[in-house]
């Protein structure tokens, strides 16, 4: 391993912890709480770990499996101390987040795309921050030396296409783009087929932010898909889900609906290092099984991150209780 990847993997890490820092904080000292004067994990101590993981926005269902896992091994081995209750979170939570299938570049998987660009259509509501995030994806991919094509496909608000068109220039890659009030799905086609005559490796489609109980609106992304099928059977590669992970459960029942609607198989969860409810990525991630792709830990370009369920579960219990 060279220097500049020890490096890469240290940022990655400090990066991770940073942005982290209010949920670690507040799930630490709720687990302290829980353990307090207590030798081993009884009925009492399952109960308030119970609640201190509700009140972490891992969610009803997801918790109450969590807490069945640690009773069954509580069961089997007859004993269990408090002080081993951390490592034991670490293995049951890192067992239940679902695994990302889909090509990951920034994992070193290999795109092989022999002149078909992986296409990902990003979708989500309005504020979540999904045009930022399509903006540091561009940057992540071309990082990767691959070549990407941006889409704004948002041509409901005029700021939309301008706020990616800087993104666009920042990062240095096309944009193509329509006059606001143009049809979305025509301006996914131009993109892709852009991308295909000037042999890109990944296409990212903004679309317009999307109330996720409006039934008309999540049909036109039906329609968006279709006409890139015409290009590229196999497009969408992906429908990346975007979150913003400062709202909780409010950003939980998003995705249960986005899912209901469209074939969402990957998702980003930003906006992690300004709230103490980082807890949600592992609920939804594990009702939904869906994966987490990113991750976004801060305002900078590079910090969106690529998920890695091991170093997050790591880094969220990185002390001892």
């Amino acid at each position: 391993m060279n220097l500049f990847s020890i490096f890469s993997k240290e940022k990655k890490k400090e990066v991770l912890d940073t942005g982290l820092k209010k949920t670690k904080e507040s799930v630490f000292q709720k687990l302290c709480r829980v353990v307090a004067g207590k030798k081993e994990v009884d009925d009492d101590v399952l109960d308030d770990l119970e609640d201190v993981l509700v009140t972490s926005d891992v969610g009803v269902d997801t918790t109450l499996e969590i807490i069945d896992r640690i009773k069954a091994r509580v069961a089997r081995d007859g004993y269990v101390k408090t002080s081993e209750l951390n490592r034991i979170l670490r293995e049951e939570i890192e067992g239940l987040l679902c695994d990302d299938e889909t090509l990951s570049p920034d994992k070193g998987d290999s795109i092989q795309t022999d002149g078909v660009p992986y296409v990902i259509l990003v979708v989500g509501v309005n504020g979540v921050g999904k045009t930022t995030t399509i903006g540091k994806l561009a940057y992540l991919f071309k990082q990767q030396g691959l070549k990407v094509v941006l889409g704004a496909a948002d041509t409901f608000r005029a700021a939309a296409i301008d706020q990616l068109s800087i993104w666009a220039d920042r990062v240095g890659v096309p944009l193509i783009k329509q006059q606001m009030g143009s049809d979305p799905a025509s301006v996914a086609f131009d993109t892709v087929k852009s991308a295909m005559a000037n042999q890109a490796d990944v296409v990212l489609i903004d679309t317009a932010g999307r109330l996720h109980n409006k039934v008309g609106l999540m049909n036109e992304l039906t329609k968006v898909k279709q006409v890139m099928k015409k290009l590229i059977p196999t497009a969408p590669n992906e429908i990346l889900l975007v979150l913003d992970g400062s709202t909780g459960q409010n950003a939980f029942e998003q995705a249960k609906q986005f899912s209901k609607a469209t074939e969402v198989n990957s998702l980003a969860i930003t906006k992690l290092d300004g709230t103490a409810k980082g807890g949600v990525v592992i609920g939804i991630s594990h009702l939904l099984q869906v994966p987490v792709k990113y991750i976004g830990l801060g305002e900078k370009i590079s910090d969106l991150q690529p998920f890695d369920k091991h170093a997050f579960v790591e880094s969220l219990f990185d002390k001892d209780i």
